[in-house]
């Protein structure tokens, strides 16, 4: 009973999560995730937003996030498009400044993170004061669900040669499904000069630098439902340049 008590304290004390979810090409799954957004935000009784972050896809994406703020209302889901495809550390720089929250959540689209973890996200947090809670894939009972052998490779290798060369003391440097301080993020997204997939690694080893405390919850990743992936051949050779020059600098 008094962690019930505690927990509605918690939900009454101003708290606000606003939730950056950039997108390019999710006209299907959009409608899903923000449905279950709301419908985890609306059980667990935290205050929300949704900050919709479209770079301007050719499929329709935007017209789909009109009608879902026609549903849920514009107090719920703010529309902050840009005309491009501008690279994922400056549509958080750009969600940010219209975000009212004092927390951010930030996670994919495409149905990968399922915002079921949020309530226990936030809890994790409150615990811990932490300044910042990522999810992982590699503790507890977390793990990739719909991945061929070569991707779950490619991400066990990514991780392994990230925790050897770095030791940032954290589980799962390559996932983009986390909680931060809105101070924190804006001091990290501040300092963070990689673009792509090195780009959530970099948070966590600035966030090491900076001597901010992370905390991790344990997730179940899903390969997404619809679309491509947009992990290729590409990507790994600019993750690994990127990962020797965060190891060369930092």
């Amino acid at each position: 009973m008094a962690s019930r008590t505690t927990s509605q304290a918690n939900r009454d004390n101003g708290d606000k999560y606003s939730v950056l979810l950039p997108t390019y090409n999710e006209r299907e799954n959009l409608p899903l995730i923000v449905w279950l957004l709301v419908k985890y935000f609306g059980e667990s009784g935290y205050k929300y937003e949704i900050i919709v972050i479209d770079d301007g896809s050719p499929d329709g994406t935007l017209e789909v996030a009109e009608q879902l703020q026609n549903i849920y209302g514009e107090d719920k889901i703010l529309l902050r498009p840009r005309a491009k495809k501008l690279g994922l550390g400056t549509a958080y720089i750009h969600g940010m400044k219209h975000a009212t929250g004092n927390y951010i959540i930030i996670m994919d689209a495409d149905l990968s993170h399922h915002p079921k973890f949020i309530p226990e996200f936030i809890e994790k947090q409150k615990e811990g004061n932490y300044d910042l809670v990522s999810g992982t894939r590699y503790q507890g009972d977390g793990g990739v669900y719909g991945w061929d052998l070569r991707r779950k490779l490619i991400s066990r290798g990514a991780n392994f040669l990230t925790q050897v060369l770095l030791r940032p003391g954290a589980s799962d440097l390559t996932g983009s499904f986390r909680l931060y301080k809105k101070k924190v993020l804006e001091s990290l997204v501040e300092r963070c000069v990689s673009k792509g997939y090195v780009f959530q690694m970099e948070m966590i080893v600035r966030a090491r630098q900076l001597n901010y405390t992370i905390g991790e919850v344990p997730i179940s990743f899903v390969d997404r439902v619809y679309g491509e992936s947009k992990l290729g051949g590409n990507e790994i050779v600019s993750f690994v340049k990127g990962l020797l020059t965060l190891f060369a600098t930092t």
